[in-house]
């Protein structure tokens, strides 16, 4: 019995502890798309969720063409301050980690990738439309290449390789990633990683923590509405199309006042489609470029230019579409060309065709109102000199005329004066 009691007592710490930890968990959240600051959010919630759940460790599923660098550097800067290890996994197999995404994978607790996939082209670019001159170009590259070179030698990693992904855009199959040890391992499929990293140590702050991923319950963590919608606002082809939209709904607006529901789509497109700018880092040029165009376009119908209003328009709106995004690198940061066309000869036909009617109304003939009453044919209904009683369009007038007049002669009208119709004899219109 006092043998019994002794294994009791050994075994009773390890088992409260067991039993204090609970059920060991590994979280999962994936990205598939740019590195803007809406990803950036995403990230920084996984990071809180996996905390709160006391994760054994946070596995981020990569596949990236690239992003902004301020984004990029906010979720650096979120896995390295974590209390929760994080891992980096490029996957599936043909995802890649380009661009931003090479930083993001250095700076990661464990790097791993899927057969079949790629990383590097770190070159910095330029994404607000107005591009560096050499001397500011040099400094963006030095210091993208000293900060990849950090988080490499942070994490033990191959230095010199990240300083050339960013000097000379070089890249690397998973293979190759790994023999020159940008990454710590090629894993096939999840399961596969977490099963070769437990037991692996890595320094967190002050603190070596030991994975103990095996057997771990593994958890996704999906993209909420919120940020699922705001990662489609980050599209240049949907933020080109709001702010489209949201133009044309005031323009509506000003055009018809109190028919609300144009002013109403127009103000919530156009507030979206300049979220969406903020989050691109658009060249507020190009969107001036096409205030313009709406202004112009608007003042053809005001203002009898004979198409010169009109032509520039077309020319300003085509100029600000070209330059509200441009990358000669990345072309996820650009409009693609079928949008752009779209939109500029949608834009084109619309105005166009509202010049040609509104100068067509301005040139029409007065068909009601005083203007309308100039020329119309009547007769008289009595005889009568200076006033007397004309039958026109229907109805009795009455009418003034200098000259006397019988009963059932034609007159013409020339005027009005209040309620009475200006009339000549026919015959003496025609002299």
């Amino acid at each position: 019995m006092l043998l019994v009691a002794m294994v009791i007592a050994a075994a009773l710490p390890a088992l409260v502890v067991r039993a204090a930890e609970g059920p060991r968990e590994v979280l999962v959240a994936t990205i598939a798309a740019s590195i803007n600051p809406v990803t950036a959010d995403y990230l920084s919630s996984a990071i809180e969720k996996a905390e709160e759940k006391g994760a054994v460790l946070l596995v981020l599923e990569l596949d990236t063409p690239g992003g902004l660098d301020s984004a990029m550097r906010q979720m650096v800067q979120e896995i390295i301050k974590a209390r929760v290890p994080v891992a980096v996994y490029v996957s599936p197999s043909g995802a890649r980690a380009a661009s931003a995404g090479v930083l993001i994978t250095l700076a990661a607790d464990i790097a791993a990738m899927a057969p079949g996939t790629n990383i590097g082209a770190a070159h910095p670019v330029s994404v607000g439309g107005g591009g560096m001159d050499n001397t500011m170009a040099r400094k963006v590259e030095n210091d993208a290449a000293a900060y990849a070179r950090a988080l490499a030698a942070k994490k033990g990693r191959n230095a010199d390789w990240a300083e050339s992904a960013v000097r000379q855009s070089t890249s690397l199959t998973e293979k190759d990633a790994l023999e020159k040890n940008v990454i710590d391992l090629v894993a096939p499929t999840l399961s596969d990683l977490l099963a070769r990293v437990d037991g692996k140590q890595v320094q967190k702050g002050e603190e070596k923590v030991t994975l103990r991923t095996k057997g771990a319950k593994v958890a996704r963590i999906p993209m909420g509405f919120r940020h699922r919608i705001l990662s489609a606002l980050a599209d240049p082809n949907i933020a080109y199309i709001l702010l489209m939209i949201g133009i044309y709904g005031i323009f509506f607006e000003l055009s018809n006042p109190g028919a609300v529901f144009p002013g109403v789509v127009g103000g919530i497109a156009l507030i979206l489609g300049f979220y969406s700018l903020q989050t691109l880092s658009a060249n507020y040029a190009g969107f001036l470029l096409i205030a313009l165009a709406i202004i112009l376009f608007i003042l053809e119908v005001k203002v009898h230019s004979y198409g010169a209003l009109t032509i520039g328009g077309i020319i300003s709106l085509l100029l600000g579409s070209l330059m509200l995004f441009r990358s000669s690198v990345d072309p996820w940061l650009r409009i693609s060309w079928g949008v752009l066309l779209t939109m500029v000869g949608a834009s084109v036909v619309f105005f166009t065709t509202v010049v040609t009617l509104a100068v067509r109304s301005q040139l029409r003939k007065p068909v009601t109102g005083e203007e309308g009453m100039i020329g119309e044919m009547g007769e008289a209904m009595e005889d009568f000199t200076g006033e007397g009683k004309v039958f026109v369009l229907g109805e009795r007038w009455n009418a003034r005329c200098g000259a006397p007049l019988r009963k059932g002669d034609k007159v013409v009208v020339v005027g009005r004066e209040g309620m009475a119709l200006l009339v000549t004899p026919k015959e003496e219109r025609r002299q």
